[in-house]
């Protein structure tokens, strides 16, 4: 007689528990999800930024009839640079782009040599009353330009400067190497002594030692400035407007606005002439950008 034994039912231990990830993983898989999230937000950012150029540019390129039958919104039905032709010559920004450039090239080079010597004098050598000399500087930058119209207008007057681009080099160069000397002493302070006291040793003057030692160390920081001060100056309405009264004499931003008196409602002729104010200071950028952000940064930490 056989005896059947039942099986036992089978235990905790022999149960199969599933494998949990590790720390590390699940460290790695929340990295990936926040560098996804971190490129699709930057990503809708800078769409966002650029729809309004990419609207200019494409407005530019259209045909009045097709704006008016459409709308500015609206996808483009047509292509001509007719709208450039017109701003060109008919909307005079030929010779306010002319007069934009003999203003801002001058002023940039008197600027930054003006604001190097300064600079090299107040961080280089043991001066009295530099530092009061270098926070006048900087605070001269921190009064709201509002408040100088007036002054700077009747002070051009009387030197007999008023409407002529001597005038607004002038007061651009006033206003702007305060700001420069700041930035350049910072830059000139973070070089070595021992540099400077070679170079005594091997009978070099301050002439020397400026153009021939702290100049060239200084280049980037020139170059982070060079651009800086192009857009601000080139792209400045309110000196401009305040000096100024011939509209020979206007450069391209007070064009701009006089280009959109003359053609209210054509704006595909009012945002060629946008692009065209823009240009130049876009190609300054794509020129010294590889030394704009290094040069931003010259001088911050010694």
């Amino acid at each position: 007689m056989s005896v059947t034994h039942a099986s036992a039912p089978p235990t905790d231990r022999h149960r199969t528990t599933p494998a949990r990830p590790a720390p590390g993983a699940r460290r790695d898989r929340r990295g990936i999800w926040r560098t996804a999230g971190f490129h699709l937000s930057a990503g809708l950012l800078s769409a966002l930024w650029l729809l309004p150029i990419v609207l200019v540019l494409v407005t530019s390129t259209r045909s009045f009839d097709d704006v008016a039958a459409h709308g500015v919104g609206s996808l483009p039905h047509s292509f001509t640079l007719d709208g450039f032709r017109q701003a060109w010559v008919d909307g005079g920004q030929q010779r306010a782009l002319i007069n934009s450039l003999l203003v801002t090239v001058p002023t940039v080079l008197l600027s930054l040599l003006l604001a190097s010597m300064a600079a090299f004098a107040l961080s280089r050598y043991d001066l009295p009353l530099r530092r009061t000399l270098l926070l006048l500087m900087l605070g001269g930058n921190l009064l709201p330009p509002q408040i100088l119209l007036v002054p700077v207008a009747k002070l051009s007057e009387l030197l007999g400067l008023y409407d002529s681009l001597y005038a607004l080099i002038g007061v651009q160069v006033g206003f702007g190497v305060g700001f420069y000397v700041f930035v350049l002493h910072g830059f000139m302070r973070s070089v070595p002594p021992e540099i400077q006291q070679a170079a005594v040793i091997d009978g070099a003057g301050p002439w020397q030692i400026y153009t021939r030692i702290i100049m060239p160390l200084a280049k980037p920081a020139m170059a982070a400035l060079s651009a800086l001060s192009f857009t601000w100056i080139f792209n400045d309405l309110l000196w401009a407007i305040t000096v100024l009264r011939t509209d020979s004499h206007m450069p391209i931003t007070a064009s701009l606005i006089g280009l959109q008196g003359q053609y209210v409602s054509m704006w595909n002729v009012i945002a060629a002439g946008s692009v065209i104010a823009a240009a130049p200071t876009v190609v300054v950028f794509l020129k010294f950008q590889r030394h704009f952000v290094a040069g931003l940064n010259l001088g911050a930490v010694k």
